[in-house]
């Protein structure tokens, strides 16, 4: 008897046993139904060793209340308290699925396909699921009999009498048995048809590759002959509705559920293309239009049902085709874009639960595996197998894959598909997303057998397991390569040197014997800078590859490393700073010019791995930085190369921060807004350009004159050095004015400030390791014709008397950059009203400057290039943009102080703010000027050389494009966007500058 207010023993031992209700367990026990076995110890210490308890007890209920017949319930009973093996294996399923306990309650004397316990039992093959499916006579019973098979193989599952491998291969037969059975019923259903052609079923994917999922489509590729002298157009027609009625069979809806989709849609051209084909057909059409991803579709093709000898054919006739897929132009390109697509598809708030196609999922390892075997394979027939564990085995026994790597990839593999495999057998609901639900988690715990605080123990081994994926899916590629140049401990196997070139090839290294030589070199020896280089080099292999000139990377490293490897602080800021590796190898395999910046100064390479190392320095910093290091110097030519050191430093991290910017990171993605990127860019290279010019013109005046030149002396900046908006190869535009001091001869002055600017032209010009700084002042008044520096006076004469509409124009620009801020100031005062017209331009000035325009475009353009393409004077290109918001500026600045500015993009936002360009122009003019602006960016960036339009090397145009965000393999994509966004641009331009 209980007291009241006290728990009964029943109720402790329950929970102790892992009920979360176990009131509600205590009631079911209670049922009448039930008490036969209600004290028996047994089958509570049964309940309580499954994955849910509480499931497993409201389940049985449930079957033992489906037997209507009270023999039948308590033969199923004494059966259930005796037998331990149909115990266990009932429960099990019990308190894993609840779909296989509503299939129980549904058919409650399918218990008995759990009895037997033989050894054929304990590991069936097709032929004994095509003995369980055998009584099938339509397709409500077909799923019946599929349910009573599928009980036996989750019951020999979750009991640990197979292992995850095993439970997959059985799922795969079974699969295999149902779709004969399908077909014979389709057959059965037309023996017109059936007797019309031949049909072979060829299984595709995890069943193909005999590694099924509980719930997962299907896929397969249906190919056909005719039959017994039968037109081929009629045979196809005969094939194709056998074909649909098996697909109907197992995959619609009925009183019983479905089994599962059969997806043909793996077939040659999807989903758009003939359902069911000849042999000839499929073979002509991978031979001439297939692509890359179809090939490693291929590798897991088995004939599973219908007309075997024909599948066997086709197994035959294209399997040559899947070892020469590795041979194509663009298999890099498109393995690395299959991949990247998968994981772009994957919603933003599923991909940390997504165990699939999650970074560190199956996938992952499934995508490596197969990548290596379509490398490999086409010379090592070992590796040809369609199931993912059996070739992971098969690379590591032939040296293709570290060992260790493999095995910790397997046991990896492993854990996640057995979660998988539970997740689906729950509900039997095709997902791969692991729950949120902590009863649900708890669960999916306690069935992998981790029993103590099973949510927290779940989660910290999916972590785990997943990390360790992550890890090893990119050294999987790369390690090996490491061994092949390595001395190796006794009886490990090595890449062969064919292996890794075809490897290094495959990865997109054009030269890989010179890649293999620079391994050798790198991690040769038994320093502590080889062993730190070992570690590193798998990782940062994978960086170069997925770069569009992994070769290049691979060489600057192997540079920077022979200047470097023996500081201490280099290989500790590799090996410990987790970003400084990654943007190195970002830096040194995207183009020439940042690689070619830090080679002449290594120790540059310290930026990379300081948090706030890529950040611009503000002109002031910059300044003061040059103009003290000028002050050290002893000669003005010492002077001047300390600040052109100064410059070529942050060049370099001005570039390193665009191309990670652009790139992305592991942990950082790539910006998404480009003009912002182009305005870092712009603004950084203007103020280092300026504090340049600064420290040039001090070291120009102090060596003849000291501190004080006889003459105010100001450099004023025009065109894109005064807008603020400098590219990597831009010179500077200036012009030089000058003041003669009170009491200083004119004459006097005049020849100090050309001597100034003379000297300041020659330094910044010297020949030496560092980048030189062109000055251009054409945009002077009289132009070439002109003197170089003029006084205020003589400007303000000029302007007033011969000034042009077109110098008016380059006003627009101007800001004084170094030199007399006083001076610069007044000239500013003297140029606005030439710039910024009070009630606007006159119609013959802006006639003048449309003329002006027009010729530019017909004459300027150079001889054979493409105004599609040209990013500085072609259609809808940086001109185009420019002089359309110049004569805006012209026009309306008076009235709009918005519009006094030099900046570009400011000045056509402020146009637009003022109502005088529409929201939708400015967006287009806007979008054109900033890719117009970053191609030529790219350019320099990619050759180490400047350029207005595209660059015909492929290699450099893939560069381009890896910079400007597109994908490998998908320059053309880039090239056609370029010319649709300018010429949305053009056509704004042809109303709003021409008045079209």
């Amino acid at each position: 008897m209980t007291v009241p207010g006290r728990r009964s023993s029943t109720f402790i031992r329950l929970l102790r046993l892992g009920f979360t209700d176990a009131s509600a367990a205590e009631r079911l026990l209670g049922l009448p139904e039930m008490t036969p076995v209600l004290g028996d110890p047994v089958l509570l210490d049964a309940l309580g060793g499954t994955a849910d308890p509480d499931l497993a007890l409201r389940s049985l209920v449930r079957v033992v209340e489906a037997h209507r017949d009270e023999d039948a319930r308590r033969r199923f009973l004494d059966t259930l308290v005796t037998a331990k093996p149909l115990r266990d294996r009932l429960l099990g399923v019990l308190g894993s699925s609840e779909a296989l306990g509503d299939h129980l309650a549904r058919h409650p004397d399918d218990w008995q396909a759990l009895l037997t316990y033989e050894s054929a039992d304990l590991h069936p093959g097709v032929a004994e699921f095509e003995r369980g499916l055998a009584e099938a006579v339509d397709p409500v019973s077909l799923r019946v009999a599929y349910r009573r098979c599928l009980l036996a193989i989750a019951a020999r599952d979750v009991c640990g009498t197979t292992g995850v491998a095993e439970a997959a291969a059985e799922l795969a037969d079974l699969a295999t048995a149902t779709l004969r059975a399908a077909l014979a019923l389709a057959r059965a259903a037309a023996p017109e048809d059936a007797a019309a052609c031949r049909l072979a079923v060829i299984a595709m994917g995890k069943c193909g590759g005999h590694e099924l999922n509980y719930v997962s489509d299907v896929d397969v590729i249906f190919v056909a002959e005719p039959l017994g002298g039968a037109e081929e157009a009629k045979a196809l027609q005969a094939a194709t509705r056998l074909a649909s009625h098996l697909m109907r069979i197992c995959s619609e809806t009925t009183v019983e559920g479905a089994i599962w989709p059969v997806d043909a849609n793996l077939r040659p051209e999807g989903r758009n293309g003939p359902l069911v084909r000849t042999l000839s057909s499929h073979l002509a059409y991978y031979q001439r239009w297939a692509k890359t991803w179809e090939f490693q579709a291929l590798l897991k093709a088995r004939p599973v049902a219908g007309d075997l000898s024909l599948g066997e054919d086709y197994i035959e006739a294209v399997g040559p085709l899947v070892w020469q897929a590795a041979e194509r132009e663009n298999f890099v390109a498109d393995v690395q874009s299959m991949r990247r697509r998968v994981v772009d598809n994957i919603p933003v708030a599923e991909i940390d639960r997504e165990l699939k196609l999650g970074p560190g999922g199956l996938r992952d390892v499934e995508f490596a595996v197969q990548l290596l075997q379509l490398v490999h394979g086409r010379s090592d027939a070992t590796l040809r197998s369609g199931t993912t564990l059996d070739a992971l085995r098969a690379l590591a026994a032939g040296g293709y894959v570290g060992r260790v790597d493999a095995a910790q990839l397997d046991e990896a593999y492993r854990f996640l598909r057995a979660l998988e495999h539970r997740i689906q057998l729950h509900r039997l609901r095709r997902t791969h997303l692991v729950p949120e639900g902590e009863e649900d988690l708890r669960r999916l715990g306690r069935s992998l057998g981790l029993r103590t605080e099973p949510v927290t123990a779940l989660n910290r081994e999916w972590r785990r397991h997943a990390a360790v994926v992550r890890r090893l899916h990119e050294k999987l590629f790369y390690r090996p390569l490491l061994d092949a140049v390595a001395q190796l401990a006794p009886g490990e196997t090595r890449l062969s040197a064919k292996a890794a070139g075809q490897r290094l090839e495959a990865l997109g290294y054009a030269d890989p014997a010179a890649a293999l030589r620079h391994l050798e070199a790198l991690s040769s020896g038994v320093s502590r800078k080889a062993a730190i280089q070992r570690t590193l080099l798998p990782v940062l292999l994978g960086w170069f590859a997925d770069s569009a000139d992994p070769d290049a990377g691979l060489l600057g490293f192997r540079k920077v490393s022979d200047a470097l490897g023996k500081t201490p602080w280099y290989l500790r800021l590799l090996r410990d700073e987790g970003a400084a590796a990654e943007n190195l190898a970002r830096v040194l395999s995207a183009g020439r010019l940042a690689p070619d910046l830090l080679l002449r100064a290594p120790e540059a390479v310290a930026i990379l791995g300081d948090p706030e190392g890529l950040g611009p320095r503000g002109r002031d910093h910059l300044e003061q930085e040059v103009l003290a290091a000028v002050g050290r110097a002893g000669t003005a030519e010492a002077a001047v190369a300390a600040a052109r050191g100064v410059r070529r430093r942050e060049l370099f991290r001005t570039a390193a921060a665009d191309l990670i910017g652009s790139y992305g990171t592991e942990d950082t993605p790539a910006e998404a807004d480009p003009g912002a990127l182009v305005d870092r860019v712009g603004s950084a290279i203007t103020d280092l350009t300026a504090a340049t010019l600064a420290g040039a013109l001090r070291a120009a005046v102090s060596g003849p004159w000291g501190d004080t030149l006889p003459t105010r002396f100001a450099v004023i900046g025009v065109g894109r050095f005064g807008g603020g908006e400098l590219g990597y190869g831009s010179d500077a535009d200036v012009l030089f004015v000058h003041e003669p001091r009170e009491g200083v001869d004119e004459q006097e002055a005049a020849r100090a400030a050309s001597t100034v600017v003379a000297e300041m032209r020659r330094l910044l010009q010297l020949p030496t390791a560092d980048p030189p700084l062109l000055i251009d002042a054409d945009l002077r008044p009289e132009g070439k014709s002109g003197p170089l520096v003029r006084t205020l006076a003589s400007y303000g004469a000029y302007y007033r008397r011969w000034s042009l509409v077109w110098e008016s124009q380059a006003l627009l620009r101007a800001r004084p950059m170094a030199g007399d801020a006083e001076l610069g100031r007044r000239f500013m005062d003297l140029v606005d009203p030439l710039r910024y017209p009070v009630e606007g331009l006159g119609e013959d000035a802006v006639r003048e400057i449309r003329r002006l325009k027009a010729r530019m475009e017909s004459e300027r353009l150079p001889r054979g290039a493409d105004p599609t393409l040209h990013t500085k004077l072609g259609r809808g290109g940086l001109s185009d943009v420019e002089w359309t918001v110049q004569l805006f500026q012209m026009r309306h600045g008076w009235a709009e102080p918005g519009l006094r500015t030099t900046r570009t993009r400011e000045a056509l936002a402020a146009a637009q703010a003022a109502g005088l360009i529409a929201t939708e122009d400015a967006a287009v003019l806007d979008e054109a000027w900033v890719l117009a602006t970053r191609v030529r960016n790219a350019v320099m960036l990619v050759r180490g050389r400047a350029g207005d339009t595209f660059p015909s090397d492929s290699r450099e145009v893939a560069a381009v494009g890896r910079y400007l965000g597109y994908g490998p393999g998908h320059a053309g994509d880039m090239l056609d966007d370029y010319r649709r966004t300018t010429r949305r641009a053009r056509a704004v331009v042809e109303e709003l500058f021409y008045g079209a």
